[in-house]
């Protein structure tokens, strides 16, 4: 049974396409939840895993959208998919040097991870509606997201040769002030808690050296961010790990500026763009352990990642030229999938053939 769209310009799919993905996406995020209930680091093994399973749930999900609605709404969705998770790499980088700054353990880093994936789901919508609307204004508003896309791609290749040996300190970043502004901070990590209460805060200082007393809920680098009545009873206090989550928020929406661009210039349809980047994303915290093991060896990845920002920004740039100038030069749905996926097979492939740039780092 097919019902056949144009899944490029179409604006809105039948209930019950809305209803399958709704009930794998929940259903996927509950299965992963309850299986990720502990404190205890991820395996490789166990991360490659739940990875695939991603993968499986997301590619049920295109099965589904070939079968009901054409292989062309299957091939947009499979195309921002892996676009969305190309791209997700960086981020997922820059996510373990906030983790390494914030010494998080290995244990807690899915917790902050499952909240932070939560945030990206919710900011993702908020782009997403948000992006579709401006293109419903004109192939202007191609013209500029391909500009940001283009520009995105130069910094990164300027940057090439530099991979962030430095750790960034954190302590400016604007989350980190944000929290400090509303809540008093207790230096040290409490379990995985991102709060203390009354009864917990109690035990933390009881726990504590008497040396660092005198910094809860100080901010000694910056004293005005400190709370002078911050341990007062019943206050709600913040730790290292609502700081490190409040980071990672802020970082993955600042990469939401590039992303939810490339993958809505693969798709106008708002159901194909934010389903392709949600269950990209809902990957993403099993797949950050799989590269934080392989990260030596990807070394070509960023490469990819530039190439195929240069060929979004040209697809959009030829569908709104061709709208203003009727060139008739575009991009079909099914040349863009073999596009990404074999640029992102070059990458790694080159990774695994030319690894002599990793060793020359160490």
């Amino acid at each position: 049974m097919t019902t056949p769209i144009d899944a490029t310009h179409h604006l809105g799919f039948p209930i019950e396409t809305v209803a399958v993905f709704a009930v794998l996406s929940i259903g996927a995020i509950f299965i992963d939840l309850h299986a990720h209930r502990d404190d205890k680091p991820m395996s490789l093994k166990s991360a490659s895993l739940w990875t695939v399973f991603w993968i499986i749930i997301s590619l049920a999900f295109a099965g589904f959208l070939a079968w009901h609605h054409g292989a062309t709404a299957a091939s947009l969705f499979i195309t921002g998919y892996a676009l969305e998770k190309v791209l997700s790499v960086d981020n997922l980088f820059v996510m373990m040097a906030i983790f390494a700054w914030f010494k998080v353990p290995e244990g807690y880093r899915h917790r902050v991870l499952y909240w932070g994936i939560i945030g990206a789901i919710i900011f993702r919508m908020i782009f997403v509606a948000i992006g579709s609307s401006l293109l419903a204004l004109g192939p202007v508003v191609d013209i500029i997201f391909a500009l940001v896309i283009a520009y995105t791609a130069v910094m990164m290749l300027k940057s090439g040769g530099d991979d962030g040996e430095e750790i960034e300190d954190y302590s400016d970043h604007i989350a980190y002030r944000w929290v400090h502004r509303f809540f008093p901070v207790w230096p040290r990590l409490f379990g995985h808690n991102f709060f203390l209460n009354a009864q917990e805060l109690e035990k933390a200082k009881a726990e504590a050296p008497m040396e660092h007393l005198e910094l809860a809920g100080e901010d000694t680098k910056h004293p005005e961010r400190s709370h002078p009545h911050a341990m007062k009873k019943g206050a709600w206090v913040a730790t290292p790990l609502l700081l490190c989550l409040a980071v990672i928020e802020i970082s993955d929406v600042m990469f939401a500026f590039d992303s939810v661009p490339a993958v809505i210039a693969v798709s106008r349809e708002p159901l194909i763009v934010y389903s392709a980047m949600m269950f990209a994303i809902l990957g993403l915290r099993t797949m950050y352990f799989v590269l934080e093991a392989l990260k030596g060896y990807l070394v070509h990845l960023e490469k990819a990642v530039i190439v195929l920002l240069f060929f979004i920004a040209a697809k959009l740039a030829l569908s709104a030229t061709n709208h203003l100038f009727h060139h008739g030069f575009d991009i079909s749905p099914v040349a863009s999938l073999i596009v990404v996926l074999v640029v992102l097979a070059a990458g790694v492939v080159a990774s695994v053939l030319y690894p002599e740039k990793a060793e020359e780092k160490k």
